[in-house]
Formats: structure tokens, C-alpha cells, sequence
């Protein structure tokens, strides 16, 4: 890894696609350290239901320092700004002790802010003009955003509130001067896992069940019991919201089953959707197929790490 023609290996994929261990037996290989890139395994108490599987970090009784996972409290509304921060502290730390860096994640909006380099900043909330902005159609709020000069961010527009949020920032914008700190470029080379759609679709199903069997219901109360409202942890989304109205009896035990499996395969795609974004924004990569053996994965990973040198 000396004198590499890049900053930082990325290890990307929608969920369920084994990308966690693929990074960590990587960092194994190349005493390298991993850098989470995942929106809600920021939180403390949310394991199961986000995927932390904590086993994967140790190879061959080894094991693999892990960074931004549980770095935040369950309730807190962690968000891009303060990722694009935190891992900035913790990739300039790791570069200090002269080791490799590895990116993994499948939140396509984390990625995109840490490899892209585009800064954002802490923009308040402004109840005022989200209350104003409320009563605007899908039109109407698209031609507002769509009226400003020099557009700060045009990424992750896809719902209805990022849109709201996106005007508050620009409307912060011009209201301030503002002195926008560069965000350092990072020459990256990035590795993708994914299965055919049909074996995507089983392993997500086998992995949630397994969740579920494991004591998901249960994280899920000891949230509730900890004090946390059911509205906070729907806005988690996915096993949180789900089974948090499971929990309060909006849904029956097979009827969250279902729609949390037809859910996390929505998001799964969303997630390809994102990362085949990125490709055509002008980031190349490297698409592995899951079903190669891990050995494999590796190899080819290594090999093409070695030609870049």
C-alpha cells in the first residue's frame, strides 16, 4: 500500500450484500482500519436493526478497528454535516499512524459527500419557512429550488423533505455570507458487491428472519422502555418502524414480516439506484459478483491494488 495512487479503498453494496466482512478481512490484509459509512449504525442500542454484526470485525482472532459506529445516541437526528466532520478526524487520524483506510458503508449519500469532497454546513432549521413550504406542491417546491443561482447541493433530492431541506439551505445561503472550508479531495478506488436480484432478494429474507429470531422485537422494546418515543424510532424507518408498529399493535407479527421484507428490498434498490448515480456522475466501480468465493473477492481486490501501484 506504500506510495499508492489513492487516499482510500471504498467497499460499497446495498444491504445484505456481505460487504462488512469483504472490508474487514480487506483491512486484515492490508493492516488497514475501517470507516463506517452507514446512517444509522451511528447509534448506540440499534444492533440488530441496523446490522451491526460485530463478529465480522474480527479475522482470525484478530481484531479490526472500526470507526463512526456507535458514536451517537438513539433519539439523536445525526446527519451528513456531522459525518463529513467525524470522518474527517478520524481519516486524518488514521493517516497519522500511517495506515489504510477503509470506506464501508451502503448510505450512497455518505459516500458520495466523503468521495465527491463537497462541503456542507450546519444549516439551522427554519420552522417558519418549512411551515410556508408545506403548503407547495412537488412542482412548486422544484421550481423554487430550481430559482437559485449557484445550487449548493444537488444530490439526495429524491423525497419530498430533502427538497424542503434543500431550500432552507439555499435560502440560509442568501441570507448569509458564508465561508464555505474546503473539503479535501481523496483519490479513491471503489469496490462494489452485488448478487443477482433473485439471490439478493433470498438473503435478505434469511437474514431478516435470523434478525428477528436473534431478539430484533426485543432491541426494539428496550428502546421503547429506555424512554424513546414510537414516533422516533418510525423515523429510523425499516426494522424500526415496522416493528416499533408491531409493537404498539398496528401490525399484526406476519403482516410486519411482510412489510418490512418487501421494505428492505425497496431499499435495496434505492441503494443501486444511488450508487449507479454515482457512476454516472463520474466514479468507476468495480463491481464484484457475491457469489464469488470471499478468497476470490479478495484476490481480485488485492490484484487490482497492486496495478495501481
Amino acid at each position: 500500500m506504500e506510495n499508492a495512487k489513492f487516499d482510500i479503498i471504498a467497499i460499497v453494496g446495498p444491504t445484505a450484500s456481505g460487504k462488512t466482512t469483504l472490508a474487514a478481512n480487506l483491512a486484515a490484509r492490508i493492516n488497514g482500519e475501517i470507516i463506517s459509512a452507514d446512517s444509522r449504525q451511528v447509534y448506540r442500542g440499534m444492533n440488530l436493526g441496523t446490522g451491526k454484526d460485530y463478529d465480522d470485525y474480527t479475522i482470525n482472532g484478530n481484531k479490526i478497528p472500526y470507526h463512526l459506529i456507535d458514536i451517537v445516541d438513539a433519539g439523536y437526528k445525526y446527519n451528513v454535516f456531522e459525518y463529513q466532520r467525524d470522518f474527517l478526524n478520524v481519516y486524518n487520524d488514521i493517516q497519522k499512524r500511517g495506515k489504510p483506510s477503509v470506506l464501508c458503508g451502503g448510505t450512497g449519500l455518505y459516500i458520495d459527500a466523503v468521495l465527491k469532497g463537497y462541503k456542507l454546513l450546519p444549516v439551522p432549521e427554519n420552522p417558519a419557512l418549512r411551515q410556508a413550504l408545506e403548503t407547495k406542491t412537488d412542482a412548486e417546491l422544484t421550481a423554487i429550488l430550481s430559482s437559485y443561482k449557484n445550487l449548493h447541493n444537488t444530490t439526495d433530492l429524491d423525497t419530498r423533505k430533502r427538497t424542503i431541506r434543500a431550500i432552507e439551505i439555499e435560502e440560509f445561503y442568501t441570507e448569509h455570507a458564508v465561508e464555505v472550508d474546503p473539503f479535501p479531495k481523496l483519490k479513491s478506488k471503489i469496490f462494489g458487491v452485488k448478487y443477482p436480484r433473485n439471490i439478493e432478494m433470498a438473503r435478505i429474507k434469511q437474514r431478516l428472519a435470523q434478525r428477528l429470531s436473534g431478539g430484533m422485537v426485543d432491541e426494539v422494546k428496550a428502546l421503547l422502555d429506555r424512554g424513546l418515543s414510537s414516533e422516533n424510532l418510525i423515523y429510523y424507518g425499516l426494522e424500526y418502524k415496522y416493528i416499533t408498529e408491531y409493537i404498539i399493535g398496528k401490525l399484526s407479527y406476519d403482516e410486519m414480516f411482510q412489510q418490512l421484507y418487501i421494505a428492505i428490498r425497496q431499499f435495496a434498490k434505492r441503494q443501486m439506484t444511488w450508487f449507479r448515480g454515482m457512476e454516472r456522475k463520474g466514479f468507476t466501480i468495480n463491481w464484484l459478483n457475491g457469489e464469488m468465493p470471499l478468497a476470490e473477492k479478495l484476490n481480485t481486490i488485492l490484484a487490482q491494488i497492486e496495478s495501481d501501484n
